[in-house]
């Protein structure tokens, strides 16, 4: 797991249960902050420092299940696992239909919690990775001329520079130009990689960028 600072969120109206998580994700060295309910967590939002959440299915108030569907409303993509009762694994199911990513039936192992917590805390850490990266792209194509992006659409569509010429109306020898600009300024050192950055900033083969 990534050494970065993370923080779980425990939501549960039992007082009892919502102790004895946090002692349990504490002992573990991960910090932990407890909710009596799904409404007090929200308050606390959008300043709040998401990693994960773990909401008991049955609350008054607001539902677990209802907590998620309001988590997809404001947009909120957070790990969430979901804590039920004997009978309470159809609500589960459901859960993971609207984004919860495990389940753990009461009476769970300390073990088992510790671990689909770590999981789901390195699944979000990675996630905030990925979009880190794909920022840095979109930023470095930005700074790429009209030109530059149309000739950057045709590597990605697999086209050769002779036939990348062809299309825009240029020679070869300045399709080469431009495509070692491009390379530069995307800072990518093979065309494998260029295409790869392009691919994950959602250019699609075919296309040339906006």
């Amino acid at each position: 797991m990534s050494s970065e600072k993370v923080l779980v969120h425990v939501i549960d109206d039992d007082e009892a249960m919502r102790e004895s998580l946090v002692f349990l994700l504490h002992t573990a060295q991960i910090e932990a902050e407890a909710f009596p309910s799904a409404p007090a967590f929200l308050k606390s939002l959008p300043d709040a420092r998401l990693s994960c959440v773990i909401t008991d299915i049955r609350m008054p108030e607001m539902s677990g299940l209802d907590l998620l569907r309001r988590l997809r409303e404001m947009k909120i993509e957070v790990p969430v696992i979901v804590i039920t009762g004997h009978g309470d694994v159809p609500l589960a199911v459901e859960a993971m239909k609207f984004g919860a990513i495990d389940f753990l039936e009461k009476p769970f192992d300390d073990e088992v919690l510790l671990a689909s917590v770590r999981a789901a805390l390195e699944r979000q850490q990675g996630e905030a990775k990925r979009q880190a990266e794909r920022a840095d792209i979109e930023s470095r194509i930005s700074a790429l001329s009209n030109r530059e992006r149309d000739v950057l659409g045709g590597l990605v569509a697999g086209r050769a520079n002779k036939q990348i010429a062809y299309d825009l109306g240029i020679s070869p020898r300045t399709v080469e130009i431009y495509r070692a600009n491009l390379m530069d300024k995307m800072r990518a050192a093979s065309l494998s990689e260029l295409v790869r950055m392009a691919l994950i900033a959602g250019i699609l083969a075919g296309d040339s960028p906006a």
